[in-house]
């Protein structure tokens, strides 16, 4: 459970903001999102790899400029 510690006179606002914040860094709406569709790990790997392929060409690219 996540408490947000609100002070008195607080505007409600920053309050969201902070309670938004802090449910970004649990993860639990990065992992609800995973959970809706089940990738298989051959096709999780795949990805990272095309992904890596495509950082090391931007890298490539920068450095040659």
């Amino acid at each position: 459970m996540i408490i947000v510690p609100v002070k008195e006179g607080e505007n409600i606002d920053r309050a969201l903001k902070k309670l938004k914040r802090k449910f970004e860094k649990t993860g639990v709406i990065k992992e609800v999102r995973e959970r809706q569709n089940y990738t298989k790990p051959s096709d999780k790997r795949r990805q990272e790899l095309l992904k890596a392929e495509y950082v090391q060409k931007m890298r490539d690219k920068e450095e040659g400029m």
